[in-house]
C-alpha cells in the first residue's frame, strides 16, 4: 500500500487553493481532492464575473504500471460550491453543481519521493442547481468543463 499528497498548480494562479491525498496499490488509486478556484473571466459565460468554485471530489485512477508512474485514467464523483456575480456586480448568488468526471494524465517521477503529473479531464454536470437568478440575469452552470493542469506530488 503507497499513500501521498498533491498539489495541483491551476487553483493557486487563480488565487485559490487546492490538496489531495490518495492511496494505492497495484494498479489502482483512490484519491480526495478539495479546492478553490476563480474562473478566470474569460472562461465565464459573457455577462456574468466572479465566479467562484469549492470543489470536493473522490476519484479512482487507473495505471497501466503497477508501480503507479506513467500513464493513468481516472474518474469520480464531483460537488462545486459556486458563487457568481452579474458584471453588475450588485448580487452574489450561490449553487451546487454535480459531476461525474474523466481525466488522464502522466506521473513523471522526479526522484523517489517526489513527481510531476501532468493531467487533462472533462466534468459533465449530472444534477445540481440551474437557472440561477442573479440580479436580472440568469446563470446556467455549463454542461461540459474541460480542465488542464499540472500536479506535484509526494509520495509517503
Amino acid at each position: 500500500m503507497e499513500a501521498g499528497v498533491e498539489l495541483d498548480v491551476l487553483p493557486y494562479l487563480t488565487g485559490g487553493y487546492f490538496g489531495a491525498a490518495w492511496v494505492g496499490k497495484g494498479h489502482l488509486r483512490t484519491r480526495a481532492l478539495f479546492a478553490r478556484v476563480h474562473m478566470p473571466d474569460f472562461i465565464v459565460r459573457d455577462g456574468f464575473t466572479n465566479n467562484t468554485i469549492r470543489s470536493y471530489a473522490l476519484l479512482e485512477d487507473y495505471f497501466l504500471k503497477k508501480e503507479q508512474t506513467g500513464f493513468w485514467l481516472g474518474g469520480g464523483l464531483v460537488l462545486w460550491d459556486g458563487k457568481i456575480q452579474t458584471d453588475q456586480q450588485l448580487e452574489t448568488a450561490s449553487y451546487q453543481t454535480f459531476l461525474l468526471n474523466g481525466s488522464m494524465g502522466y506521473i513523471f517521477n522526479l526522484s523517489q519521493r517526489f513527481y510531476l503529473s501532468s493531467w487533462a479531464g472533462l466534468s459533465l454536470r449530472v444534477g445540481g442547481d440551474r437557472h440561477i437568478p442573479v440580479d436580472t440575469k440568469t446563470f446556467d452552470p455549463p454542461l461540459l468543463d474541460p480542465e488542464l493542469s499540472v500536479k506535484f506530488g509526494y509520495r509517503f
